[in-house]
C-alpha cells in the first residue's frame, strides 16, 4: 500500500467470511441474489479501482467458499510481513485475475509451497483450532465496529467500507494523525 510511503502505519488484517453458505467447489455469482443494481455498483467499483491499478480482472462468473484460503492466510502471518503480502497478492492473482477457485485446498496449497510457505504451516492452517478461534474473534471484531462489506479499514473510529480509492485513505489517514495530536 502506497500509503507507507508518507505515514507510519500499523496494518492488522483481520479475515472475514462472506459467504460460508457457498461450497468450495463454488457457486454461480447469481447464486449470491444481490439485487443487480448493488451487484452492478459493487462491479464497477471494483472494475474502477483495477483500471487505475492496472490490474486485470478475469470476469467474477462463480464464488467460493473462502474460509480454507482465510485460515492459510491467517496462518501465513506467523511467516512474516513479506511471506504474508506476497501470499496475500497470490491469492488475489489467483481468484480475481486467473479465475481460480480458493475454495480448493489443492489450489491453496499450491499457492502457499510456491511463496515458499513450510508445509507445515499450511497444514496447520486448517487443523490447528487457534486459527479457527481468530476467525470468530475477526467476525465479532467486525460487528463491534459495524463492518457491512469487505474489504474494510478502520482509522480510528472511521470504517472505510468497500473498493477505496487512495485518495479517501489519505484523507481518513489525515484526520485520524490530526486527531491524535
Amino acid at each position: 500500500m502506497r500509503l507507507r510511503d508518507s505515514y507510519e502505519l500499523k496494518i492488522n488484517w483481520r479475515f472475514l467470511e462472506i459467504h460460508p453458505e457457498t461450497s468450495a467447489e463454488g457457486e454461480p455469482v447469481d447464486s449470491l441474489q444481490y439485487p443487480s443494481e448493488q451487484w452492478q455498483k459493487m462491479l464497477a467499483n471494483l472494475t474502477r479501482i483495477a483500471e487505475e491499478e492496472n490490474i486485470p480482472l478475469s470476469q467474477l462468473t462463480f464464488i467460493t467458499n473462502s474460509k480454507d484460503a482465510l485460515l492459510l492466510s491467517e496462518a501465513s502471518k506467523q511467516c512474516g510481513r513479506e511471506t504474508f503480502y506476497a501470499l496475500h497478492e497470490k491469492l488475489f492473482k489467483a481468484y480475481f485475475v486467473e479465475g481460480k477457485n480458493i475454495g480448493n485446498k489443492n489450489t491453496l496449497k499450491e499457492i502457499a509451497l510456491a511463496n515458499g510457505i513450510d508445509e507445515k504451516i499450511i497444514e496447520s492452517a486448517w487443523a490447528d483450532d487457534v486459527h479457527q478461534k481468530q476467525l470468530l474473534s475477526n467476525f465479532e471484531s467486525a460487528r463491534a465496529h459495524n463492518v457491512q462489506s469487505v474489504p474494510s479499514f478502520i482509522f480510528g473510529q472511521k470504517v472505510l467500507s468497500g473498493v477505496v480509492a487512495e485518495s479517501v485513505f489519505r484523507e481518513a489517514a489525515n484526520k485520524q494523525l490530526k486527531h491524535k495530536t
